[in-house]
């Protein structure tokens, strides 16, 4: 009988997972990952083994939520590993505030501080949190660890994390956190080896997803980021808007006369590529689409971007590095193009070829800025840290 831990990513819609396995004295190993997407509309369960084999793949009709996703899942765990011990199980927490930027085991003082979070992440503090309810109800012995997006940022300079408001109304915790910490951290971790040459110098991480945002890196240790207070700041998003006047949101409410539940659903779940556009929050469907509109959401999307990175690239004094990652960063050419020439004025000269083929490196080997394409993976670094918190880094690891 072996023992395994699993690692929980929970959003709106989808359940990402990730289960590694120790057979006895042995090391431990990834068996499988997947996810269950379209949660609550057409649930959709896949599961691989660590080369790609397909293990499962399944409709959920049952799954209308994300707990009783957990609840597939725990179903299929069961079938699969029977009864093998579940030593941890780590989980991504979209934000810490100002209690938490460790890694931390979760108590159920620790839930109820992260519960006061939620509003200042309403699309995924709540799924992350009733993943850990879930798991609480099924496996109350088993420790969970929370991981955070936050946290990666919290030793970044004061300058970077202020927000200049009146000091009376900073203290109640309003500041800049930044966010996909988890994403930069694993990027930061696995440079040393994909890119040597960068790995301990200044560098641009572009996480461009459907959430999306820029992180400056100098040795490895964030200096800056685009998101701020919450992951509605910075560069603009499938259905968020990113950076805007303040003064937008108070039209919003005394001209417009909407209510606060509207504005955050115009904030978070209409706007960005979605609101611009009209037609999807989708950046393949918008590439894909003629209508002027979506053209429009694509330039705006890219000129964000660059303006970002050339902001960031202030900060940092110059830079050496820029590396695109994430779902859009990692499988969009057209994009990274896009991108890659708008910043041609610091440096950055791409490689066609290795563009479209993904790279690593995109940039040519004369470029005075290289430029990278490296997948993420914060389930990995969750695991990282769930084992290493819980004492389970013996014997040496493979992941």
């Amino acid at each position: 009988m072996d023992d395994y831990g699993l690692v929980l990513n929970a959003g709106s819609s989808s359940l990402k997972f990730c289960v590694f396995r120790r057979p006895r004295a042995e090391k431990w190993q990834i068996d499988a990952r997947g996810q269950i997407d379209g949660i609550g509309t057409s649930p959709r369960f896949l599961a691989k083994d660590n080369d790609g084999k397909v293990l499962a793949d399944d409709l959920s009709p049952g799954v209308r939520d994300g707990r009783s996703a957990v609840d597939a899942l725990a179903s299929w765990l069961s079938s699969k590993y029977g009864r093998s011990r579940v030593l941890g199980v780590g989980h991504r927490v979209v934000h810490g505030g100002t209690l938490y930027s460790q890694p931390t085991i979760i108590t159920i003082k620790v839930l109820a501080d992260l519960y006061q979070l939620v509003l200042l992440a309403p699309l995924h503090q709540p799924h992350n949190l009733a993943a850990i309810e879930a798991v609480f109800e099924r496996l109350p012995d088993v420790p969970q660890v929370a991981c955070f997006d936050t946290g990666f940022h919290q030793a970044r300079p004061q300058v970077a994390g202020i927000i200049p408001l009146p000091m009376s109304i900073c203290k109640s915790g309003l500041k800049r956190y930044g966010f996909h910490g988890l994403s930069y951290e694993y990027i930061t971790s696995t440079l040393a080896e994909i890119a040597p040459e960068i790995a301990r110098s200044r560098i641009i991480i572009a996480h461009l997803g459907s959430g999306a945002s820029l992180c400056a890196v100098d040795g490895g240790k964030s200096v800056d980021t685009s998101m701020g207070f919450t992951a509605l700041d910075g560069l603009c998003m499938g259905t968020r808007p990113g950076s805007m006047d303040p003064g937008a949101v108070l039209y919003m409410f005394q001209m417009l006369g909407m209510t606060a539940k509207e504005v955050e659903t115009v904030l978070y779940k209409k706007s960005g590529l979605l609101g611009i556009s009209g037609i999807s929050n989708d950046m393949r469907k918008l590439l894909a689409s003629t209508a002027p509109e979506a053209r429009l959401a694509v330039d705006y999307f890219v000129y964000q971007a660059a303006k970002e990175i050339g902001a960031l690239a202030a900060v940092l004094g110059g830079i050496d590095g820029l590396v695109f990652t994430a779902g859009i960063g990692e499988n969009s050419p057209e994009i990274r193009k896009r991108i890659c020439e708008a910043s041609s004025w610091l440096g950055v000269e791409l490689d066609n070829s290795a563009n479209v083929s993904g790279g690593p490196r995109i940039s040519t080997r004369h470029s005075k800025v290289s430029a990278w394409v490296v997948p993420t993976n914060e389930e990995l670094m969750i695991a990282r840290h769930t084992r290493a918190l819980l004492g389970l880094v013996e014997p040496a690891l493979t992941a």
